[in-house]
């Protein structure tokens, strides 16, 4: 099959790779039909490289249909079209049965000190093949793939693999009710689902961005966007269209790589240069952040806030401003999406007649697999106005 592999740092090219097989009784493989690049992949075409391998399959938001399934794949049949959830859950074990599924012990990949094993990211959760690919080979399918009707786009549902519920994870995690105030930083396609799905909630909504294309897309949809690029400007302002008071709840939905922190990403970007064997333990152990977009969400929440931090990080010495958050008495929530926690809230929204997310439009470049070199470029340096790339196999 083709698919599209890491070749090295800023490097990744589409090949002809073995097809996929069930290897476990609880394995299906599906024909992939669509496949989304994440922002999440970003991370691994510059930062995370120390732990991929030239070859490793990426990508982590897939759809398609079952073509090969093991004995033991639930009530999954050849012929169902399912969306993949990103990471790779039983459902039954201790944390499953708490709606943990991003911890999930049975595929939790000890070794390495981390959480559920993810489709397509690197050594440290379990280097599974991913999806950006023309065949994918599904574990645990008796519980993750979600099964979604024949007939509609598959912009539809593709989203459910990942982003749909990472942002509306990250709005639960706000804590904000209708009439409350949203502030989201980030308005790649997390922020923007973000800030539809507090709109839907009836927040007031405000976001804060860089990039022309996506405070328009914002704008378009109801959000009170802000373009500033520097942190502090971004917290006075969210300060200012709050009478002082700061936001209800906000949400940094950008993560390690933000700009506006010019230390932390030279030193980031001389780490990705050392080899592996030295830039491993500096990565995983003692690697730093870009937080400005995580500071000034906590700086624009109004005391006793809530700060819902659904971009990734993967520092462990990132300064923080202790003192201010202590006073303040905010409160903060992360992790991982648990994807299945709310898949069946998420399609009784999908499923009706009315697009009301707007997720069918979100994607500004649909483009065939062996494009994916291209569509990582142009997605990371933000050309063409790229919001989020849809590949087709």
């Amino acid at each position: 099959m083709r698919a599209l592999t890491w070749q090295g740092r800023g490097n990744v090219s589409v090949e002809t790779v073995p097809d996929p097989v069930v290897e476990q009784p609880n394995d299906v493989v599906i024909e992939v039909t669509s496949t989304a690049i994440c922002g999440s992949d970003l991370h691994l075409y510059e930062v995370l490289g120390p732990f991929l391998t030239p070859g490793d399959v990426l990508g982590h938001e897939t759809m398609g249909v079952v073509v090969e399934r093991g004995s033991e794949a639930g009530d999954l049949q050849v012929g169902d079209r399912v969306v993949v959830p990103f990471n790779i859950s039983c459902g039954s074990c201790w944390m499953c049965s708490r709606g943990l599924f991003a911890q999930c012990e049975t595929t939790q990949v000890r070794e390495q000190g981390k959480g559920a094993s993810l489709f397509g990211y690197t050594s440290l959760y379990g280097a599974v093949p991913g999806g950006q690919a023309e065949l994918l080979r599904v574990p645990q399918a008796q519980f993750g793939p979600i099964k979604v009707p024949e007939g509609v786009p598959d912009e539809r549902y593709l989203y459910l693999s990942d982003i749909l519920p990472t942002a509306w994870q990250a709005v639960k995690y706000a804590d904000v009710a209708e009439g409350d105030t949203l502030a989201v930083f980030g308005l790649g396609p997390v922020g923007q689902l973000v800030a539809r799905i507090g709109l839907l909630n009836g927040c007031r909504v405000i976001g804060v961005d860089l990039v022309p294309e996506r405070l328009a897309l914002a704008a378009a949809h109801g959000v009170e966007a802000i373009d500033i690029d520097d942190s502090e400007d971004a917290v006075e302002a969210v300060l200012a269209a709050t009478g002082g008071r700061g936001a209800d709840g906000t949400v940094d939905a950008v993560g390690m790589e933000a700009h506006g922190s010019p230390v932390a990403e030279k030193a980031i970007g001389l780490v990705g240069h050392l080899p592996d064997k030295l830039a491993k333990p500096l990565t995983d152990k003692l690697a730093i952040d870009r937080t400005a977009a995580l500071v000034a969400a906590i700086k624009s929440v109004r005391r006793g806030g809530t700060v819902s931090v659904s971009g990734v990080y993967g520092g462990e010495v990132d300064p923080m401003p202790m003192m201010e958050m202590f006073d303040r008495g905010i409160t903060m929530r992360l992790g991982q999406c648990h994807v299945r926690r709310w898949t069946d809230e998420i399609r009784e929204v999908l499923d009706r007649s009315e697009d009301v997310l707007g997720v069918e439009s979100l994607a500004t470049h649909r483009l065939p697999l062996e494009s994916a070199p291209e569509a990582y470029e142009m997605f990371q340096q933000k050309k063409d106005g790229c919001v989020k790339v849809v590949l087709r196999p």
